[in-house]
């Protein structure tokens, strides 16, 4: 008698206007990390069965595939690269009672209330971007303009900046990118004096029309461009710029040294994917054998969800994830995952240069 597969949801950005190449590796790390669960005997020698769902980074989607997925009896969920389908998504998943771990999002507050059906593995974006304001004002930069798009996301990334950098005697100057007016941002950047332009645009467009212009204006030549949300992490930020999309720092959640079970998932990634994988590939990685222990546990011994995200520790890709309630998050928070502040080096843009370490 065949053994009935336990279902899992995951949630990905898989088609426009989501970050596709983010989704794709958020889902070929999801997919590896079920296979190697499946290869050690599944859970409780079920095989797990993974429902995939396309968000194109849509919050009504993402919280009608949650009401979905519960309705086709998923255990839990896992996935989710951008914020504001992450919270729609955990916040629909909360109402449900119905375990999600959110693989890469980082909005502080992924639901409006408290809640201990829903963790969260990618660091909290107050915790990284101010980081990434220190290595600004480390750097000696105090005159910091973004372009910035209209988004929940992009909104509470500008107010960590103005208020961690007004601290220290920085401006934040918003240059609307929408409609995109290259010529405008040029002229704002050279009135106010600006030494730094944040990319807050979605990737790749607006992102990479941005840093060709601003690299072929020889006035712009000392302005330095930044992108905490991460686009150059991705390989085809250089397959589209070269050595134009480098030296642009950007938040980075992944150690320098790999734990020994992380090397092995890259090497088994890169041959998924074809190319490096990205953090965001050892995110879906994580996340996913860290929900299949979290159900395991509350097969072997029930307890409610907040007891259960707190007594796990999981060996993960990067160092052993463990959850706790931390101050102003809504839900359960791996506190510690890496984060650096990196960039790609002119001279060889497929290699990653630490910056600095918040």
């Amino acid at each position: 008698m065949a053994t009935t597969a336990l279902r899992i949801g995951a949630l990905a950005p898989l088609s426009r206007p989501g970050w596709i190449e983010a989704g794709g590796h958020l889902l070929a790390g999801i997919e590896l990390a079920v296979l190697d669960v499946n290869a050690s005997g599944g859970l409780d020698g079920r095989p797990i069965e993974l429902l995939v769902r396309d968000t194109a980074a849509d919050p009504a989607k993402a919280a009608g595939f949650v009401e979905e997925l519960a309705r086709l009896g998923v255990a839990g969920l896992v996935g989710e690269y951008h914020s504001v389908a992450a919270r729609a998504a955990a916040s629909s998943a909360a109402a449900l009672g119905l375990p999600f771990l959110c693989s890469s999002a980082v909005l502080d507050a992924p639901t409006e209330e408290p809640t201990d059906w829903v963790a969260r593995l990618a660091p909290v974006q107050s915790r990284g971007w101010r980081g990434y304001g220190d290595f600004l004002c480390a750097a000696g930069h105090t005159r910091v303009a973004v372009a910035v798009e209209p988004s929940p996301y992009w909104a509470a990334g500008t107010a960590i900046l103005r208020e961690h950098l007004g601290l220290r005697g920085g401006t934040v100057l918003e240059l609307d990118a929408r409609p995109l007016d290259l010529a405008g941002i040029h002229d704002a950047l050279l009135e106010e004096t600006a030494t730094v332009l944040l990319l807050l645009v979605g990737n790749p467009e607006p992102a990479v029309s941005i840093v060709r212009s601003l690299r072929a204006d020889r006035r712009l030549h000392d302005v330095l461009i930044g992108a905490p949300a991460g686009q150059p992490e991705l390989p085809a930020w250089t397959a589209a710029l070269g050595a134009a999309g480098a030296a642009i720092p950007f938040l980075r959640y992944r150690p320098q040294r790999l734990t020994p079970l992380g090397g092995r998932v890259e090497v088994a990634l890169r041959e998924r994917l074809g190319t490096a994988p990205s953090f965001v590939a050892l995110e879906g990685y994580d996340s996913t054998v860290v929900l299949a222990e979290f159900l395991r546990s509350q097969s072997a011994d029930p307890v409610d969800p907040g007891q259960g995200w707190a007594r796990l520790r999981v060996e993960g890709c990067r160092a052993e994830i463990s959850f706790s309630r931390t101050p102003g998050v809504s839900v359960w928070q791996w506190v510690w995952p890496p984060i650096h502040v990196v960039d790609r080096d002119p001279a060889d843009p497929d290699r990653f240069r630490l910056l600095y370490s918040p």
